[in-house]
C-alpha cells in the first residue's frame, strides 16, 4: 500500500500519529513495531536499486533460501553494473555485477533473490576470509540446497569470480563426499602427503547391528578418521561419539580422533599419527 493507494496527506497523518514509520524516502513500515527478519529484505531490495529493485544475494539469499547456520546481520543485494544506487541505509551492502543474467533470478523470490547456486558463488567470493567462504560451499552441498553441477555452470560464466581456485576446489570436494570444511582440510593433507584416499560417507554395521555412515575411512586397512567440530564440546554429543567410538573399535575399525583446529593448525601432529596408524594397519607407503 503507498501512493496509488493513499492520498500524500494520508500517509502523513499515519507517521504523525505513529502509526506508521519511514525507513528510507518513499518506504515506510505500516506498522510501529520492530521489522521482521523478511520485512528487512525488502527494505533493503526496495531502497537500493533507485527507483527499481534489488536483488537479495548472497548469504541473504541463501537464508531466505533455507540455508541453515550462515546468516548474517548485514544484508545482501546485487545490481547490474551499469545501474544507479542509492545511497544505501546501514546494514545493507549493495554490489554490482556484469554478470548477472535472467537465469539468475529466481522466478518465485519474494523478495526478489538471485538462484542458489548464484548465491552460493556469491556469498563464497564475498566470504570475510577463504575458511569462511570454503565452510559456506561445504554447507551449501550438504544440506542439499544447490548441487556441484549448477555451481560448476556458474563458475564457466563467471571467469573472474574472486576465490575461484578455491570455490572450484571446495565444489570438487563436495562432489567427492566432504561434508564438512574439516573433512575438505583432512583430504588435502593427505593428497598433499602421498597417502592412499580414504573414502567418505561409507556405510558398514557396528557391533550392536546399527548401520552407521563413517565420514573417512581408509577401508583397505580399516582405519577411520573422526574429524569433531564444536558441536563436540556438548556432553550429550560427545557421549553419543564415544559410544560410536566404542562400537566401531569392538566391530574390529581402528578409530583415529582430531579437533577440527588441530587438522588446520597442527598438520604436522595429524600426519604423524596417521602414518603411525597405517604403517600399524599394514600399509607400507
Amino acid at each position: 500500500m503507498g501512493r496509488g493507494h493513499l492520498s500524500r496527506a494520508a500517509i502523513e497523518h499515519r507517521l504523525a500519529t505513529g502509526r506508521w514509520q519511514t525507513l528510507s524516502r518513499g518506504i515506510y513500515l505500516a506498522n510501529s513495531g520492530t521489522m521482521t527478519r523478511r520485512q528487512r529484505w525488502w527494505h533493503a531490495v526496495l531502497a537500493a536499486g533507485a527507483g527499481r529493485r534489488a536483488t537479495l544475494a548472497g548469504t541473504s539469499a541463501l537464508e531466505q533460501l533455507g540455508l541453515r547456520g550462515y546468516a548474517t546481520t548485514a544484508i545482501h543485494v546485487l545490481i547490474r553494473a551499469r545501474r544507479r544506487e542509492n545511497d544505501p541505509p546501514p546494514g545493507i551492502v549493495v554490489h554490482r555485477s556484469r554478470t548477472l543474467i535472467p537465469a539468475d533470478i529466481h522466478a518465485m523470490g519474494l523478495p526478489p533473490c538471485t538462484m542458489p547456486a548464484r548465491s552460493l558463488v556469491d556469498a563464497a567470493q564475498w566470504a570475510p576470509d577463504d575458511d569462511r567462504a570454503r565452510a559456506i560451499v561445504a554447507a551449501g552441498c550438504q544440506q542439499r540446497l544447490v548441487s556441484a553441477v549448477d555451481l560448476d555452470e556458474v563458475l564457466a560464466r563467471m571467469s573472474r569470480v574472486r576465490r575461484r581456485r578455491l570455490i572450484v576446489e571446495a565444489v570438487a570436494d563436495a562432489r567427492d563426499g566432504v561434508a564438512s570444511i574439516a573433512e575438505a582440510d583432512f583430504l588435502r593433507l593427505c593428497r598433499r602427503a602421498g597417502l592412499p584416499e580414504p573414502s567418505r560417507q561409507v556405510r558398514r554395521t557396528d557391533a550392536s547391528g546399527r548401520r552407521r555412515y563413517l565420514d573417512v575411512l581408509f577401508e583397505e586397512w580399516n582405519l577411520q578418521i573422526e574429524i569433531d567440530g564444536g558441536q563436540h564440546r556438548e556432553v550429550r554429543h560427545w557421549w553419543a561419539d564415544m559410544s560410536r567410538q566404542n562400537d566401531l573399535w569392538t566391530a574390529g575399525v581402528r578409530v583415529l580422533r582430531f579437533p577440527a583446529w588441530v587438522v588446520r593448525e597442527r598438520p604436522a601432529e595429524v600426519l604423524a599419527q596417521l602414518w603411525a596408524a597405517l604403517a600399524a594397519a599394514g600399509w607400507r607407503g
